[in-house]
């Protein structure tokens, strides 16, 4: 009985740490870019600060920029704070209207909307 419990509590350790360690889930469509991008409470919650606390300024484009659709190229895109989480140092960022769009550097495309 003891082995039992004591294989239990190893195994809720573990599935504990790994969930903890989770900060972005990414969904792939079937020709491999990356369709949509789930970001973890707290994550939102640190991006949001530091978009205010860091005073950025909103760019302004003509175009509506909208989540799985490409950037215009005139629009610079930002490079993710470490503090955002590892998993999304790999996406740029663009802060317009408001908005915080997360965009895949190699397409352009705006693949989450931070709210």
């Amino acid at each position: 009985m003891k082995k039992l419990m004591l294989t239990c509590a190893t195994a809720a350790l573990i599935s504990t740490g790994a969930m903890a360690q989770s900060t972005v889930v990414t969904t792939t469509t079937g020709t491999g870019h990356a369709a949509a991008v789930q970001i973890e409470p707290e994550y939102r919650t640190r991006i949001r600060t530091y978009v205010t606390e860091h005073k950025i300024r909103p760019m302004e484009s003509r175009e509506k920029i909208v989540v799985g659709e490409p950037v215009p190229r005139e629009v610079e895109l930002e490079a993710v704070p470490a503090d955002w989480g590892p998993s999304l140092t790999k996406y740029r960022y663009v802060y317009s209207g408001e908005r915080v769009m997360l965009v895949d550097p190699s397409t352009r495309t705006v693949v989450q909307e931070i709210d």
